[in-house]
């Protein structure tokens, strides 16, 4: 028995207006500090005041939304008690706002133990998420990143139960998003497509979603990044993609570069879409060595090629995405990082046998061996093909 779980999607021109319509009397307003100062909260709240919902801001959702922060929500919330959740932000905004929605409504259980494995029986509140970056698609999937700053590693949790009700997906939320951020948070994307589609819980009813990401980014992510917010249309369509990708991905699953990026990110402190990003064509490369990979399907699809000899097929995709990122100024080494070889030598016994228990690579068609995958973190640092 499988799920295919959405949120109501309220996307283009406007959409913020929706909120006018809402029920209710209070909402909190999760969010991060500079959203805050940029006015953004505001915004949202005259919105709210127009439905006649009272409504308080939380704004201390750091990047990478720690335990510690999520715990101190979700006593904002048990204070409050509010008929709306509002997520504003990238994907830690979200992700914050649905473990304190989680906690709020369960207080018996800890942050890292949110698991598909149990019901929550969520009740009192309802979650709205507003993305303010094209890239993460938390708005529309019931997967929750936290850092453990203790341990210096990123838990990857979730439940069914967490999906947002609502998502609004305005553009014009993203239009003055710089392109450093955009190049980072559109990478993402790309690859929660990419994985979504070739991962061993892929299915019938995400494929279409992700080939359709995957397209998208690869047509509009250039002209987002160079034009930034002289391009509504291309603007309107990443954020389409961002949505649509993580409809796609947060319903069959990620895979090996999200279980190497959220380990490599956690202890450098590297945003996350630009470590997946940068781990993702050396984790193709990998798998499609072990036969195992999907990706002349992605490639003919987007019309890069009609070879039906997946080698081939493969080779064309992964040089594509390396002119993506080096069209929008992504790394595609370790080394570009400005990370030190010995320091990076150094993190390896620690950051490969956290990649090893991320649930990211339970999902790849191809599941390294420890000495694999330590293998594809060195060739990532000097940009080598992987041989293996």
């Amino acid at each position: 028995m499988w799920f295919f779980n959405s949120p109501e999607i309220v996307y283009g021109e406007d959409a913020l207006g929706y909120l006018e319509e809402l029920p209710g009397q209070k909402a909190l307003i999760v969010t991060d500090p500079v959203l805050h100062k940029l006015g953004f909260t505001g915004r949202i709240q005259h919105h709210l005041q127009k439905a006649g919902i009272a409504s308080t801001v939380f704004a201390e959702v750091e990047p990478e939304p720690s335990l510690q922060t999520v715990q101190q929500g979700a006593e904002v919330l048990r204070n409050l008690q509010p008929d709306w959740i509002i997520g504003l932000g990238g994907g830690s905004a979200l992700d914050a706002a649905k473990a304190m929605w989680a906690l709020y409504e369960r207080p018996d259980i800890e942050a890292e133990t949110i698991s598909p494995t149990f019901r929550l029986g969520l009740h009192k509140a309802k979650l709205i998420a507003i993305p303010t970056t094209s890239g993460t698609g938390s708005e529309a999937t019931w997967m929750v990143v936290l850092t453990d700053l203790a341990q210096k590693r990123k838990l990857g949790l979730g439940n069914r139960e967490l999906m947002p009700t609502i998502a609004i997906v305005d553009p014009i939320l993203t239009q003055n998003l710089p392109a450093k951020i955009t190049a980072d948070t559109g990478i993402d994307v790309l690859t929660h497509a990419i994985e979504g589609y070739t991962n061993n819980f892929r299915n019938d009813f995400c494929d279409g979603l992700c080939l359709k990401a995957v397209q998208l980014v690869l047509d509009y992510l250039p002209r987002a990044v160079a034009n930034g917010a002289d391009d509504p249309e291309a603007r309107e369509r990443m954020a389409n993609a961002a949505t649509i990708a993580g409809l796609g991905f947060g319903n069959s699953y990620a895979g090996l570069a999200h279980a190497m990026g959220h380990s490599f990110g956690a202890y450098f402190k590297v945003p996350h879409g630009r470590t997946v990003g940068l781990f993702l064509p050396y984790t193709m490369e990998f798998t499609a060595r072990g036969g195992l990979s999907r990706y002349g399907d992605i490639a003919r699809f987007i019309g890069l090629t009609d070879s039906r000899d997946e080698t081939i097929a493969t080779a064309v995709l992964v040089e594509e995405i390396r002119h993506l990122e080096h069209r929008v100024e992504q790394p595609t080494t370790v080394g570009e990082l400005d990370i030190g070889e010995e320091d990076f030598m150094a993190a390896l016994a620690k950051i490969v046998p956290n990649a090893e228990i991320d649930n990211g690579i339970l999902a790849a068609p191809r599941m390294p061996e420890t000495e694999e995958l330590q293998q594809l973190f060195e060739y990532a640092y000097w940009g080598r093909k992987v041989d293996f």
